[in-house]
């Protein structure tokens, strides 16, 4: 008789410091594996706690918790198949980040995770202490290795599971998202695989967790690289998987492999998904923001519709003598469409009034970017009163260009709890107001067509604060800022660098320095999706008071 073995993945979307609600999760996903006959039912990393739980898994109870509930979850699950769930473990004075396999009401074989990573959003030196390098665990039918995400990315630990005998890897991850991130994930994995000989199967979270989405995309890779299975991206799946015995080893049966969208898609649907877990989880059910007719508020509009459902979306425009008519029309065409709530709350009267108070003090001064900023900060005054008033959280509206320059004004535009577009530049906000108004999928809750008006895309951009304002007058135009910003930022190469690629370097020292003297308002900037690997918050940590540029 052929040996069989039946493991069903659990790609589920966990709260971190939901100890009870993730244990439940997971006893959800047992029952359905007990009922499909499974032999194991695998769980991804640090799935008790959610992740990643920060300095929160440094709190001793917090630590308690999770391990007795890993613990009462053995005992729920003892007549059933296997559970593979990841969480801390306290082993004074070391706490490690551990891999848990449950069996008979017990904790079966525990993994510790061997390498920590400690670069982009990931700092788990500080938090955790490396465990030593381990065996395989005994599975009953077969021997099986549990490298815990990072250990998978190197030789070392696959080398050594398999070399004291595992017959199969299985990989519990918590990987969150930036663009084309599948393709380096699969190629390491493919590695481990080619290297050992043996399956392995990648197990990955989906869901939102404060800057970080999570996109599952989990899959199962049989000898020689080739792909036998392969769960969505986003989406939450249980999938039974089937691996037989033959001659040469285990292998899995051939599944389902679903199809990716393109980057721009998943760029959007990060945005969506981050917007929605962040509301869900935090215990929001309504958003409300300043939408001026520009194309940053007509886009996060547009993402919050499809995230939370229009009913749940109310977009304020808040005019001044300067806000043109086509703004006024703009902004009312793009929330009739989108079948938001739209209310209009006037400032000038506000703004005369602030003028007036100041006016002793302003005396024989000019006006300029102060008085720009009064404006600012008067509909942030004005939409923060109206979230308190009505429990809607405020969404910001800044895109990457702009909050990495400082073209922003901090206390008024910059107010509120959420920004969805802070990791997209201006140049692909563009783009993406375009895919949007072409495309339309389930997930998304707002109605399918044009959105966004066109013309809120092809008009001039303008934070209309004075007359016949336009951004160019500040700022180079965008596909050149954008282009500076890319380099300086994700790429963090020299000014040389840039004028070596055609950019004026009287612009660039300029671009470098607003980016630099930008910091303070960044780090007092709301949360957002991450959607590149150079991310303002962790990604880039930069230290707010700083002399040094570079005269490269």
């Amino acid at each position: 008789m052929t040996d069989t073995f039946r493991l069903t993945l659990a790609q589920l979307n966990p709260t971190v410091g939901d100890i009870k609600g993730n244990a439940a999760k997971a006893r959800d996903a047992w029952e359905q594996g007990r009922a499909a006959g499974a032999d194991m039912v695998m769980l991804p990393e640090m799935f008790i706690t959610g992740y990643q739980a920060q300095d929160l898994v440094l709190k001793p109870a917090f630590t308690l918790a999770a391990m007795d509930a890993v613990e009462q979850l053995a005992r729920d699950c003892a007549d059933g198949p296997m559970i593979g769930i990841g969480g801390p473990l306290a082993e004074l004075p070391k706490l490690h980040n551990a891999y848990f396999i449950l069996k008979g009401g017990n904790v079966h074989a525990t993994t510790r995770k061997y390498f920590l990573p400690n670069f982009n959003v990931f700092d788990e030196v500080r938090l955790f202490s490396r465990g030593e390098m381990q065996g395989p665990w005994d599975a009953g039918l077969l021997r099986i290795g549990s490298p815990i995400c990072e250990d998978a990315w190197y030789e070392d630990v696959c080398e050594a599971m398999v070399e004291s005998g595992a017959e199969m890897l299985l990989v519990p991850n918590g990987s969150p998202y930036f663009r084309n991130k599948y393709d380096i994930r699969l190629s390491n994995m493919v590695a481990r695989v080619i290297e050992n000989d043996v399956p392995l199967v990648y197990l990955n979270f989906v869901g939102g967790q404060d800057d970080q989405v999570f996109d599952g995309g989990s899959f199962v890779l049989n000898r020689g690289g080739e792909l036998a299975v392969k769960l969505p991206f986003f989406d939450e799946a249980v999938v039974h998987v089937d691996f037989v015995r033959d001659d040469e080893g285990w292998r899995a049966l051939p599944g389902h492999v679903s199809i990716f969208p393109d980057d721009m898609e998943q760029d959007y649907r990060v945005m969506v998904e981050g917007l929605r877990d962040y509301m869900r989880k935090t215990g929001f059910k309504k958003v409300l923001l300043g939408l001026s007719g520009g194309i940053d508020s007509a886009i996060v509009a547009t993402i919050a519709a499809d995230a939370l459902g229009p009913e749940n979306v109310r977009c304020v425009m808040l005019p001044s003598e300067y806000t043109s008519q086509s703004s006024l029309d703009d902004a009312k065409a793009c929330a009739n469409a989108l079948g938001c709530k739209y209310d209009i709350v006037p400032i000038a009267a506000t703004r005369a009034a602030v003028t007036e108070t100041l006016a002793p003090l302003f005396a024989g001064l000019d006006e300029g970017l102060t008085e720009e900023n009064i404006q600012s900060r008067i509909r942030g005054l004005l939409l923060m009163a109206q979230s308190n008033k009505f429990g809607e959280m405020l969404l910001t509206t800044g895109n990457k260009s702009e909050v990495a320059v400082g073209y922003a004004t901090i206390y008024g535009d910059m107010a509120g709890g959420y920004n969805p577009i802070k990791d997209m530049y201006k140049t692909r906000v563009f783009d993406t107001c375009r895919w949007r108004n072409a495309n339309h999928r389930g997930w998304m809750a707002a109605p399918a067509g044009e959105m966004i008006p066109e013309s809120i895309i092809n008009k001039p951009p303008s934070a209309e604060l004075r007359p016949d304002q336009k951004d160019e007058d500040s700022l180079p135009p965008y596909d050149v800022l954008d282009g500076i910003l890319m380099l300086l930022v994700d790429e963090e190469v020299s000014v040389s660098d840039c004028v070596a690629e055609g950019y004026d370097r009287a612009t660039v020292k300029k671009i470098e320095h607003l980016l630099y003297i930008s910091e303070y308002k960044r780090f007092q900037s709301a949360p957002g999706p991450r959607l590149s690997k150079r991310a303002f918050w962790l990604d880039r940590r930069y230290p707010i008071v700083n002399r040094w540029r570079d005269d490269s």
